[in-house]
């Protein structure tokens, strides 16, 4: 994805793509020829925002690509990706007077990706946009880095990626970039400590395990990311339907987004101390899965009883947010595919965060509007703390109050009671899948928040973006 972008001092020729609008047409026309008039008159095009013409020259050869763009600044800044898979193989450039080159640039190279591990099939086009030297190629590299890694992830089948799998991408990836760290597996949850992510996982013919690993300076600001792993997810004992289960190789999505999240920031050597932690389970079913009833210990202290297995979830971040907290980061996040009622909520495309801190809650809006990476506040709504009563343990960890209502806000409610002494803690509740393509975002598992999140990171840790 990343090879999409190249210098313009790369490429030995590279075609145009020029802006235009309806009122522009006429003149970008007169510039390139009477045959490029003719030609697109005989096409009927327009230039309506999106649109795009192909326009030959006298000898055949493509002369330029016409783009269309609003006048009026209501298009989605990301349209320029709808050209990646639709142009011929070749290399091209944003002609003069292209407005937002470095997001044109991102978007037109997020739409290139392609998970490709599983087919058969090499067609293949090269098709590279060169970009001027005024465009931080390095950064957009790292971001787009991180973005694959967590797209490859999240459609990975379980089959091929299993907790063990995923504890080792994020061994593999600490120790490319000089991190240390460790993970613990099966019973030796017990032992450590972290009995509900023991609970959660036991079931699977696969042993649960938790990865927890850290990189730079020990005396840097602590940045800590927590990521659920639930490689997949049968809902247990309440088992789920089949259509319902159908894309639940996706539930370890808020892993795959925080490892991207972390390789962008390592790469971008920002100066934090970052540590990673990721419970990885398959919430499977089978004579130990554990039970609608059952009461759990937790890190906390918490003992917690279990309203549904199908929320399993919150469970395991539960105990990796208590480790997490443990050390009073500056900065705690977690991210989680973890709640229908979020996309009931806000649809597939606008994950929402809850957080009690009012500045990161601003920055973070500021930061998604800014990079084209939709999120939005929804409250810690503390009223709703009491759906979480439960008449026998300390917490039920799911709305016990027959109504069905506020879903994703119980859950982060849920998570709140594991975090004291962070400074800052914010939780996603992401879908981490784009159900139809569109521009900057191929169908599948998708990287959401984490390119709004490393530049709040950036800005915040080194005040230059």
């Amino acid at each position: 994805m990343r090879e999409t972008l190249i210098r313009q001092s790369d490429a030995q020729s590279s075609v145009p793509i020029v802006a235009v609008d309806a009122e522009s047409l006429e003149t970008v026309l007169t510039g390139l020829g009477e045959t490029a008039k003719v030609w697109c008159r005989a096409n009927g095009y327009s230039a309506k925002p999106s649109s795009f013409q192909l326009v030959p020259g006298l000898s055949g050869d493509l002369q330029a690509v016409l783009f269309g763009v609003d006048s009026g600044g209501d298009a989605d800044p990301f349209s320029l990706g709808s050209l990646a898979n639709a142009l011929p193989s070749g290399d091209y450039h944003l002609a003069d007077g292209f407005s937002g080159t470095a997001e044109a640039s991102l978007a037109f190279a997020l739409s290139s990706y392609k998970f490709d591990r599983y087919s058969s099939s090499s067609n293949q086009k090269a098709v590279r946009l060169c970009v001027p030297s005024d465009v931080d190629l390095g950064r957009l590299s790292a971001i787009l880095d991180g973005v694959q890694l967590a797209r490859d992830l999240i459609n990975t089948p379980a089959n091929d990626l299993g907790p063990e799998e995923l504890a080792n991408a994020v061994e593999t990836l600490f120790m490319e970039n000089g991190g240390c760290g460790q993970i613990t597996v099966g019973d030796g949850l017990l032992k450590q400590g972290f009995p509900m992510v023991h609970a959660v996982g036991r079931a699977s013919s696969r042993a649960p395990r938790i990865a927890d690993y850290s990189w730079g300076a020990e005396d840097a600001p602590k940045v800590t990311l927590v990521g659920k792993g639930v490689i997949f997810d049968t809902g247990g004992l309440n088992l789920k339907p089949g259509n319902s289960m159908a894309l639940m190789k996706k539930d370890m999505g808020g892993a795959a987004n925080v490892l991207g999240l972390a390789s962008m920031i390592m790469a971008a050597k920002l100066p934090v101390r970052l540590r990673v932690i990721v419970p990885c389970v398959e919430n499977a079913v089978s004579g130990n899965a554990f039970r609608p009833g059952d009461v759990l210990n937790s890190r906390k202290g918490l003992t917690v009883e279990i309203g549904n297995t199908d929320a399993e979830g919150r469970l395991i971040l539960a105990d990796a947010l208590a480790l997490a907290d443990e050390e009073s980061p500056e900065v705690l996040i977690d991210m989680a595919t973890l709640t229908g009622a979020a996309r009931v909520a806000l649809g597939p495309d606008l994950p929402p965060f809850y957080t009690n801190d009012e500045a990161l809650a601003d920055d973070i809006s500021v930061m998604s509007e800014a990079a084209t990476d939709p999120l939005w506040r929804l409250p810690l709504w503390k009223p709703y703390m009491k759906y979480l009563d439960s008449k026998v343990a300390d917490i039920n960890h799911i709305n016990t109050s027959g109504t069905g209502y506020a879903g994703s806000i119980t859950a982060a409610l849920f998570l709140s009671r594991f975090v004291e002494k962070a400074e800052s803690w914010v939780h996603f509740d992401i879908f981490g899948w784009t159900p139809a393509e569109k521009p900057g975002k191929p169908m599948g598992g998708e990287a959401q928040g984490i390119r709004a999140l490393f530049d709040l990171l950036s800005e915040r840790y080194t005040k230059t973006k």
